[in-house]
């Protein structure tokens, strides 16, 4: 029978990860705390940010035609129950415990993401009607190309502090926000510029398949370092 290992323990910490390791805790007690407290801030900074975004992003593709930015808007709604997943964590007394809940939350949040977008912008590609400029999609992706990575170093670097895998695998959420941001600004601008109707589809596709690769790893456990 094979061992069954603590996912945070250094031995496992040394098998998981794309990169290097999972999150290993080596705070003291108060130290552990002050780090719980931060990313319950970080967390209450997300929700909020997201919630806006969610809302200008989903009614702005929304007149616009975008999958794209629409995708955009469901990701950010992705994003809050991520989020969410991490705070009820840190609410209980015990977060390890309900660290690989928390986990696969997050990354059933991916694959439904990814599932949405794909049908949409299929339907798209096959001749749905074609998107059309949208100023606010291209200032509001601008805007969160410029916010979201802050705040997912922040989470990253608290969470890896702290050992949490499911802190980490949240700021990784983040992260790729950052990343569909640039890849939604480039798309939007091409329609807008060009005319290219099939760059909004096609960037939603890209936004699909980096939803699956990251919900793949939340789900498994793999983190980033």
């Amino acid at each position: 029978m094979s061992e069954i290992r603590d996912p945070r323990s250094p031995a496992t910490a040394q098998q998981d990860g794309c990169c290097g390791a999972t999150p290993v805790n080596t705070a003291t007690p108060d130290r552990r705390a002050v780090l719980a407290r931060r990313v319950r801030l970080l967390v209450a900074a997300t929700i909020t940010y997201n919630v806006i975004e969610a809302i200008v992003a989903i009614a702005a593709g929304s007149v616009a035609s975008s999958t794209a930015l629409i995708g955009f808007g469901l990701d950010s709604v992705i994003e809050v129950a991520s989020a969410a997943a991490v705070a009820w964590q840190f609410s209980g007394a015990d977060p390890g415990a309900r660290e690989r809940t928390a986990l696969k939350v997050i990354a059933v949040s991916f694959f439904a993401l990814a599932a949405y977008v794909t049908v949409e912008s299929i339907r798209a590609l096959l001749g749905a009607e074609p998107a059309d400029h949208s100023t606010v999609g291209i200032v509001l992706a601008a805007l969160s190309l410029v916010i979201m990575p802050g705040l997912s170093y922040a989470q990253r670097r608290t969470g890896r502090e702290l050992g949490s895998a499911s802190a980490v695998a949240d700021s990784k959420q983040t992260l790729l926000c950052t990343y569909l941001s640039g890849v939604l600004l480039v798309g939007l601008l091409l329609n807008s510029t060009f005319g290219w109707s099939w760059a909004d589809p096609v960037v939603a596709l890209i936004i699909a398949a980096v939803a699956v690769k990251e919900g793949r790893e939340a789900w498994r456990g793999e983190h980033c370092c």
